[in-house]
């Protein structure tokens, strides 16, 4: 009997001591993410960089999280090296030999010490995600209670997009355009002024309105950007065509799709603003030299100068107009007064246009040896803290809802800036980019259509000649391509159109959309 007393004393004895010691060893094992002696080191993979520019990386999107994460080492690791691609062989054709930037994004997201975490512009995030290759943050942000209503929805809705409905990563900031106008040219007119939720004959209509006067004292209703717009060049007219989806050439880059009904009305109708001196012309930009020699950085900019009463403009340009209000007495210039509203759309598109840059993505790798700390980054960076900062950019505005306010002392409907869903650019779309990388020959139609299209305002063709004589000379030229992708092609550019261009002349690819 005493045996077994003794026995079952023994155990309490041992029971009472693994009590005590469990939780000091639970104290010992928890170990706060933040004590610096704590180290680890969290890899962020960057699309292009060098170790010369690693420093302003550092300052935009690391330093911030390094100072209030003093556990935590960062290492930046370029996809692309600036500094190395210098050195890479030229093609066939003379030209500097391009990355795929998937390929080089997969590289470092791969091997035995992947990148944590991948930013990103949004060119390259439905091929992340469709290649696997980044973590749903659907299930972090429910489980954190992080509520996506708080950012702009345009924003939320083009990641979902390119996630499959699924959001695989965030952007703390976002470049989007509004439509600028000069509210005492309309009001001089006498014409109701622009708002939100107009298409483009809403627009064009208005602009029809405000165009008077010749020469020197002309004003001109509309320009397509706010460099001048003229519509003479095709690339004038990119993002006005953008909402359409209209395709130059097909899929595989093989048949023309340009001469058709829609493609005709586009042309028409921008050829139709030019006849009319709606828009202004390339001569109408030019400016000539102050008698005094003082050199004034807005000249040849119409808007800027009053004489354009609406123009397509991004939210950096607001730096523009600031500083050259600020600056007015020394430029001798009249100030600007001026409002913004949404970009206009197209009636068979409707609440589409514009664009919204998304440059600064952040992911997670799927394959990431620290998630947690990934999280952690990519929470913070687009965070409320962050935004904070962040809302004092003049170039981008923070995808935050909360922080979109006009700039300190001005007033304008900064709102115009979120409402519009961005239209895809042609040429992003993953199996484009691909197409064009294995076919870098394919650069020269860009060339090929804005010389037919530069025909028909050089008054040498109507449209509809100039689309038909552009899908025949277009479908040689696609076949030449597909035969000799980046080799020299002769004779593309003798004698069309009126003038022509050295074939190994670098030129913005027109890709199939």
């Amino acid at each position: 009997m005493k045996k077994s007393s003794s026995r079952i004393q023994r155990w309490m004895l041992i029971g009472l001591t693994l009590s005590l010691l469990f939780p000091l060893l639970a104290a010992c094992s928890k170990s706060d993410p933040n004590d610096p002696k704590n180290r680890r080191t969290l890899r962020i993979g960057t699309m292009y960089g060098s170790k010369q520019d690693e420093s302003y990386f550092r300052q935009q999107f690391t330093d911030l999280f390094e100072f209030s994460h003093p556990g935590i080492d960062i290492q930046i690791v370029p996809a692309i090296d600036w500094s190395q691609q210098q050195f890479e062989q030229q093609g066939k054709n003379g030209a500097q030999k391009q990355p795929d930037p998937l390929e080089k994004a997969k590289a470092i997201m791969t091997g035995s010490n992947p990148v944590d975490v991948m930013i990103f512009d949004m060119n390259l995030l439905s091929s992340l995600v469709n290649e696997n290759m980044l973590k749903q943050l659907d299930p972090l942000l429910k489980s954190d209670k992080i509520d996506t209503a708080e950012f702009v929805p345009s924003v939320i809705d083009g990641i979902r997009e390119q996630g499959n409905n699924n959001i695989y990563a965030l952007s703390p900031t976002f470049m989007p355009s509004a439509l600028y106008y000069n509210k005492k040219l309309f009001q001089k007119a006498g014409v109701p002024v622009p708002k939100d939720g107009m298409t483009w004959d809403d627009v064009f209509n208005l602009a029809k309105q405000m165009t008077k006067g010749t020469g020197k004292d002309a004003v001109f209703g509309f320009s397509f950007n706010q460099w001048g717009g003229s519509g003479e060049n095709f690339y004038d007219i990119q993002n006005y065509i953008a909402p359409l989806q209209l395709k130059v050439y097909d899929a595989k880059a093989e048949k023309m799709l340009i001469n058709t009904p829609q493609w005709e009305n586009v042309w028409n109708t921008v050829y139709d603003l030019y006849k009319a001196h709606v828009i202004p012309r390339q001569q109408d930009m030019n400016f000539q030299q102050p008698a005094d020699g003082k050199y004034n950085p807005y000249q040849g900019r119409l808007f800027l100068n009053g004489r354009v009463a609406m123009t397509v403009g991004d939210y950096g340009m607001i730096n523009d107009i600031q500083q050259m209000n600020d600056n007015s007495d020394k430029l001798k210039v009249e100030k600007l007064d001026w409002d913004v509203v949404t970009v206009p759309f197209h009636a068979s598109v409707p609440g589409v246009g514009g664009s919204n840059t998304l440059s600064s993505l952040a992911g997670i790798n799927s394959k990431a040896q620290n998630q947690g700390d990934a999280w952690e980054f990519v929470k913070f960076m687009n965070g409320k803290d962050w935004a904070k900062f962040k809302s004092r950019s003049t170039y981008e505005m923070p995808a935050r809802t909360e922080f979109i306010k006009p700039r300190d002392g001005m007033s304008y409907n900064v709102q115009a800036f979120t409402k519009m869903k961005p239209a895809p650019m042609p040429g992003n779309s993953p199996a484009e980019q691909k197409l064009m990388r294995e076919r870098p020959n394919l650069n020269m139609m860009q060339e090929v259509v804005n010389q037919a299209y530069t025909s028909v305002f050089q008054g040498q063709k109507s449209v509809k000649q100039a689309l038909k004589d552009l899908e025949t000379k277009g479908n040689d030229v696609l076949q030449k391509i597909k035969l000799n992708p980046d080799g020299p092609i002769n004779g593309v550019f003798d004698n069309v159109y009126g003038g022509g261009k050295p074939l190994d002349s670098p030129v913005q690819a027109v890709p199939a959309g």
